[in-house]
Protein backbone atom coordinates (compact mmCIF):
# COMPACT_ATOMS: atom_id res chain seq x y z
CA UNK A 1 0.00 0.00 0.00
CA UNK A 2 2.85 2.34 0.85
CA UNK A 3 4.49 1.76 -2.54
CA UNK A 4 1.21 2.41 -4.36
CA UNK A 5 0.80 5.72 -2.57
CA UNK A 6 4.33 6.75 -3.51
CA UNK A 7 3.78 5.91 -7.20
CA UNK A 8 0.53 7.87 -7.46
CA UNK A 9 0.84 11.21 -9.24
CA UNK A 10 -0.58 14.26 -7.51
CA UNK A 11 -3.87 15.38 -8.99
CA UNK A 12 -3.89 18.97 -10.33
CA UNK A 13 -6.64 20.95 -8.68
CA UNK A 14 -8.37 24.10 -9.90
CA UNK A 15 -6.24 26.15 -7.50
CA UNK A 16 -3.03 24.70 -8.98
CA UNK A 17 -4.27 25.52 -12.50
CA UNK A 18 -5.09 29.07 -11.44
CA UNK A 19 -1.62 29.51 -9.90
CA UNK A 20 -0.05 28.26 -13.14
CA UNK A 21 -2.12 30.69 -15.16
CA UNK A 22 -1.17 33.64 -12.91
CA UNK A 23 2.50 32.67 -12.74
CA UNK A 24 4.53 35.80 -13.69
CA UNK A 25 6.87 33.87 -15.99
CA UNK A 26 3.94 32.22 -17.76
CA UNK A 27 2.19 35.56 -18.24
CA UNK A 28 5.37 37.21 -19.57
CA UNK A 29 5.72 34.44 -22.15
CA UNK A 30 2.11 34.95 -23.22
CA UNK A 31 2.62 38.71 -23.60
CA UNK A 32 5.81 38.17 -25.61
CA UNK A 33 3.99 35.80 -27.96
CA UNK A 34 1.04 38.20 -28.34
CA UNK A 35 3.40 41.11 -29.03
CA UNK A 36 5.20 39.06 -31.67
CA UNK A 37 1.88 38.04 -33.24
CA UNK A 38 0.76 41.69 -33.26
CA UNK A 39 3.92 42.72 -35.11
CA UNK A 40 3.46 39.90 -37.63
CA UNK A 41 -0.11 41.04 -38.38
CA UNK A 42 0.62 44.76 -38.49
CA UNK A 43 3.80 44.54 -40.56
CA UNK A 44 1.96 44.13 -43.93
CA UNK A 45 0.01 47.33 -43.21
CA UNK A 46 3.19 49.18 -42.25
CA UNK A 47 4.95 47.88 -45.35
CA UNK A 48 2.06 48.86 -47.61
CA UNK A 49 1.96 52.38 -46.18
CA UNK A 50 5.73 52.98 -46.46
CA UNK A 51 5.70 51.28 -49.87
CA UNK A 52 3.26 53.95 -51.09
CA UNK A 53 5.69 56.76 -50.22
CA UNK A 54 8.87 55.39 -51.80
CA UNK A 55 10.37 55.66 -55.26
CA UNK A 56 11.20 52.65 -57.38
CA UNK A 57 14.95 52.60 -56.47
CA UNK A 58 14.08 52.41 -52.78
CA UNK A 59 11.52 49.69 -53.35
CA UNK A 60 13.86 47.62 -55.52
CA UNK A 61 16.51 47.17 -52.84
CA UNK A 62 18.00 50.29 -51.32
CA UNK A 63 15.35 50.69 -48.63
CA UNK A 64 12.83 47.86 -48.72
CA UNK A 65 11.66 47.74 -45.11
CA UNK A 66 12.75 51.04 -43.56
CA UNK A 67 10.96 54.38 -43.55
CA UNK A 68 11.10 56.41 -46.77
CA UNK A 69 14.14 58.62 -47.20
CA UNK A 70 11.80 61.20 -48.73
CA UNK A 71 8.06 61.08 -48.14
CA UNK A 72 6.38 61.31 -51.56
CA UNK A 73 2.83 62.29 -50.65
CA UNK A 74 2.26 63.38 -54.23
CA UNK A 75 1.83 59.72 -55.15
CA UNK A 76 -1.62 59.83 -53.53
CA UNK A 77 -2.61 62.81 -55.66
CA UNK A 78 -1.34 61.01 -58.75
CA UNK A 79 -3.31 57.90 -57.84
CA UNK A 80 -6.50 59.91 -57.39
CA UNK A 81 -6.00 61.73 -60.70
CA UNK A 82 -4.91 58.79 -62.85
CA UNK A 83 -8.20 56.95 -62.26
CA UNK A 84 -11.40 58.32 -60.81
CA UNK A 85 -11.06 56.70 -57.37
CA UNK A 86 -14.23 58.35 -56.10
CA UNK A 87 -16.24 56.79 -58.91
CA UNK A 88 -14.59 53.42 -58.28
CA UNK A 89 -15.51 53.65 -54.60
CA UNK A 90 -19.07 54.58 -55.48
CA UNK A 91 -19.38 51.66 -57.90
CA UNK A 92 -17.98 49.19 -55.35
CA UNK A 93 -20.24 50.48 -52.57
CA UNK A 94 -23.38 50.34 -54.74
CA UNK A 95 -22.60 46.79 -55.87
CA UNK A 96 -21.81 45.65 -52.32
CA UNK A 97 -24.88 47.23 -50.72
CA UNK A 98 -27.36 45.90 -53.30
CA UNK A 99 -25.75 42.46 -53.18
CA UNK A 100 -25.97 42.39 -49.38
CA UNK A 101 -29.65 43.37 -49.41
CA UNK A 102 -30.57 40.75 -52.03
CA UNK A 103 -28.54 38.05 -50.27
CA UNK A 104 -30.04 38.75 -46.85
CA UNK A 105 -33.65 38.91 -48.08
CA UNK A 106 -33.44 35.76 -50.21
CA UNK A 107 -31.44 33.82 -47.60
CA UNK A 108 -33.84 34.62 -44.76
CA UNK A 109 -36.90 33.76 -46.83
CA UNK A 110 -35.35 30.51 -48.07
CA UNK A 111 -34.18 29.53 -44.59
CA UNK A 112 -37.63 30.23 -43.13
CA UNK A 113 -39.22 27.98 -45.74
CA UNK A 114 -36.62 25.27 -45.22
CA UNK A 115 -36.65 25.20 -41.42
CA UNK A 116 -40.11 26.39 -40.27
CA UNK A 117 -42.59 25.35 -42.96
CA UNK A 118 -43.45 21.66 -43.50
CA UNK A 119 -43.49 20.73 -47.17
CA UNK A 120 -42.36 17.79 -49.25
CA UNK A 121 -38.85 18.03 -50.68
CA UNK A 122 -37.43 20.67 -48.38
CA UNK A 123 -34.47 18.48 -47.38
CA UNK A 124 -33.66 17.91 -51.04
CA UNK A 125 -33.93 21.63 -51.72
CA UNK A 126 -31.63 22.41 -48.78
CA UNK A 127 -29.06 19.98 -50.20
CA UNK A 128 -29.41 21.72 -53.55
CA UNK A 129 -28.61 25.08 -51.95
CA UNK A 130 -25.64 23.64 -50.04
CA UNK A 131 -24.30 22.30 -53.33
CA UNK A 132 -23.44 25.91 -54.13
CA UNK A 133 -20.63 25.76 -51.57
CA UNK A 134 -18.78 23.21 -53.72
CA UNK A 135 -18.90 25.14 -57.02
CA UNK A 136 -15.74 27.24 -57.61
CA UNK A 137 -15.93 30.62 -59.29
CA UNK A 138 -13.69 29.57 -62.16
CA UNK A 139 -16.04 26.76 -63.15
CA UNK A 140 -18.92 29.19 -63.70
CA UNK A 141 -16.92 31.94 -65.42
CA UNK A 142 -17.64 31.02 -69.06
CA UNK A 143 -21.30 29.91 -68.67
CA UNK A 144 -22.12 33.07 -66.73
CA UNK A 145 -20.33 35.19 -69.33
CA UNK A 146 -22.47 33.73 -72.13
CA UNK A 147 -25.66 34.12 -70.08
CA UNK A 148 -24.88 37.73 -69.18
CA UNK A 149 -24.13 38.56 -72.81
CA UNK A 150 -27.35 36.84 -73.91
CA UNK A 151 -29.64 38.80 -71.58
CA UNK A 152 -27.88 42.11 -72.27
CA UNK A 153 -26.44 42.75 -68.80
CA UNK A 154 -22.79 42.93 -69.86
CA UNK A 155 -20.90 45.99 -68.55
CA UNK A 156 -23.62 46.87 -66.02
CA UNK A 157 -23.60 46.64 -62.25
CA UNK A 158 -26.16 43.81 -62.45
CA UNK A 159 -23.58 41.69 -64.24
CA UNK A 160 -21.73 41.66 -60.92
CA UNK A 161 -24.59 41.87 -58.42
CA UNK A 162 -26.46 38.79 -59.62
CA UNK A 163 -23.43 36.41 -59.61
CA UNK A 164 -22.19 37.84 -56.28
CA UNK A 165 -25.56 37.30 -54.64
CA UNK A 166 -25.91 33.82 -56.15
CA UNK A 167 -22.51 32.66 -54.90
CA UNK A 168 -23.07 34.20 -51.46
CA UNK A 169 -26.49 32.62 -51.03
CA UNK A 170 -25.32 29.13 -50.00
CA UNK A 171 -23.16 30.40 -47.14
CA UNK A 172 -25.88 32.87 -46.10
CA UNK A 173 -28.45 30.07 -45.87
CA UNK A 174 -26.00 27.93 -43.91
CA UNK A 175 -25.44 30.77 -41.41
CA UNK A 176 -29.16 31.56 -41.18
CA UNK A 177 -30.06 27.92 -40.58
CA UNK A 178 -27.86 27.80 -37.49
CA UNK A 179 -29.50 30.89 -36.04
CA UNK A 180 -33.07 30.15 -37.03
CA UNK A 181 -32.87 26.61 -35.73
CA UNK A 182 -32.33 27.97 -32.21
CA UNK A 183 -35.54 30.05 -32.27
CA UNK A 184 -38.31 28.11 -30.47
CA UNK A 185 -41.17 27.09 -32.71
CA UNK A 186 -43.54 27.93 -29.87
CA UNK A 187 -43.17 31.55 -30.97
CA UNK A 188 -44.61 30.65 -34.39
CA UNK A 189 -47.58 28.95 -32.74
CA UNK A 190 -48.15 31.91 -30.42
CA UNK A 191 -48.03 34.31 -33.35
CA UNK A 192 -50.48 32.13 -35.27
CA UNK A 193 -52.88 32.19 -32.31
CA UNK A 194 -52.63 35.99 -32.21
CA UNK A 195 -53.68 36.16 -35.85
CA UNK A 196 -50.35 36.35 -37.71
CA UNK A 197 -50.04 34.53 -40.97
CA UNK A 198 -46.86 33.15 -42.49
CA UNK A 199 -45.62 36.55 -43.62
CA UNK A 200 -46.60 38.23 -40.37
CA UNK A 201 -44.73 35.63 -38.32
CA UNK A 202 -41.70 35.92 -40.57
CA UNK A 203 -41.52 39.74 -40.52
CA UNK A 204 -42.61 40.43 -36.93
CA UNK A 205 -41.17 37.46 -35.05
CA UNK A 206 -38.35 35.77 -36.96
CA UNK A 207 -36.54 38.67 -38.65
CA UNK A 208 -36.05 40.76 -35.45
CA UNK A 209 -34.50 37.72 -33.73
CA UNK A 210 -32.10 37.18 -36.62
CA UNK A 211 -30.11 40.39 -36.13
CA UNK A 212 -26.77 38.63 -35.34
CA UNK A 213 -27.20 36.49 -38.44
CA UNK A 214 -27.85 39.59 -40.56
CA UNK A 215 -24.60 41.13 -39.34
CA UNK A 216 -22.65 37.95 -40.07
CA UNK A 217 -24.11 37.57 -43.56
CA UNK A 218 -23.59 41.25 -44.33
CA UNK A 219 -19.92 41.16 -43.32
CA UNK A 220 -19.23 37.97 -45.25
CA UNK A 221 -20.98 39.23 -48.39
CA UNK A 222 -19.29 42.63 -48.21
CA UNK A 223 -15.82 41.10 -48.08
CA UNK A 224 -16.65 38.82 -51.00
CA UNK A 225 -17.89 41.71 -53.15
CA UNK A 226 -15.27 44.29 -52.23
CA UNK A 227 -12.24 42.10 -52.95
CA UNK A 228 -13.53 40.18 -55.98
CA UNK A 229 -11.53 40.67 -59.17
CA UNK A 230 -12.25 37.77 -61.55
CA UNK A 231 -15.90 38.54 -62.33
CA UNK A 232 -15.36 42.31 -62.17
CA UNK A 233 -12.64 42.18 -64.82
CA UNK A 234 -14.54 39.74 -67.09
CA UNK A 235 -18.15 40.92 -67.03
CA UNK A 236 -17.54 44.68 -67.23
CA UNK A 237 -15.43 47.02 -69.32
CA UNK A 238 -16.38 50.62 -68.52
CA UNK A 239 -18.14 49.92 -65.22
CA UNK A 240 -15.17 49.34 -62.93
CA UNK A 241 -14.84 48.54 -59.24
CA UNK A 242 -11.89 49.10 -56.92
CA UNK A 243 -9.90 45.91 -57.74
CA UNK A 244 -10.20 46.49 -61.50
CA UNK A 245 -9.28 50.17 -61.12
CA UNK A 246 -6.11 49.34 -59.21
CA UNK A 247 -5.03 47.05 -62.05
CA UNK A 248 -4.81 50.08 -64.36
CA UNK A 249 -1.76 51.35 -62.46
CA UNK A 250 0.39 48.50 -63.78
CA UNK A 251 2.20 49.48 -66.98
CA UNK A 252 3.17 47.16 -69.81
CA UNK A 253 6.90 47.89 -69.56
CA UNK A 254 7.41 50.01 -66.42
CA UNK A 255 5.34 50.49 -63.29
CA UNK A 256 5.49 53.32 -60.78
CA UNK A 257 5.19 51.15 -57.69
CA UNK A 258 4.83 54.07 -55.31
CA UNK A 259 1.63 55.12 -57.06
CA UNK A 260 0.45 51.50 -57.03
CA UNK A 261 1.05 51.41 -53.28
CA UNK A 262 -0.86 54.66 -52.82
CA UNK A 263 -3.82 53.23 -54.75
CA UNK A 264 -3.74 50.08 -52.60
CA UNK A 265 -3.73 52.17 -49.42
CA UNK A 266 -6.67 54.25 -50.65
CA UNK A 267 -8.59 51.06 -51.52
CA UNK A 268 -7.71 49.10 -48.37
CA UNK A 269 -7.48 51.43 -45.40
CA UNK A 270 -11.12 52.66 -45.41
CA UNK A 271 -12.34 49.08 -44.95
CA UNK A 272 -9.82 48.62 -42.13
CA UNK A 273 -11.12 51.75 -40.41
CA UNK A 274 -14.68 50.46 -40.71
CA UNK A 275 -13.57 47.19 -39.15
CA UNK A 276 -11.85 49.04 -36.28
CA UNK A 277 -14.98 51.03 -35.45
CA UNK A 278 -17.29 48.03 -35.83
CA UNK A 279 -14.92 45.36 -34.49
CA UNK A 280 -16.98 44.65 -31.38
CA UNK A 281 -20.20 44.17 -33.35
CA UNK A 282 -18.39 42.04 -35.91
CA UNK A 283 -16.86 39.79 -33.25
CA UNK A 284 -20.18 39.45 -31.43
CA UNK A 285 -21.95 38.44 -34.63
CA UNK A 286 -19.36 35.83 -35.56
CA UNK A 287 -19.22 34.47 -32.00
CA UNK A 288 -23.00 34.19 -31.91
CA UNK A 289 -22.96 32.38 -35.22
CA UNK A 290 -20.28 29.99 -34.00
CA UNK A 291 -22.22 29.15 -30.83
CA UNK A 292 -25.59 28.74 -32.50
CA UNK A 293 -24.23 27.01 -35.60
Amino acid sequence: MANNKKNQRPVMTIDDYYIKKTNPVFRVLIYIFLAFWLVVNLFPLYWMFTFSLKTNPEIYGKNVVGLPQEWHWEFYKTAMERVDMIKLFANSIVVAVITIVITIVVALMATYALTRLPWRGRKLMNSFFMLGLTIPLHAALVPLYKSIKLVGLFDTMWALIIPYAAFSLAMAILISTGFMGEIPKDLDEAACIDGCGVWGTFVRIIVPLMTPALATIGIYTFLQCWNEFLFASTYTSSFKTIPVGVQQFFGQHTTDWGVVGAALVIATFPTLLIYVFLSRKIQESFMAGAIKG
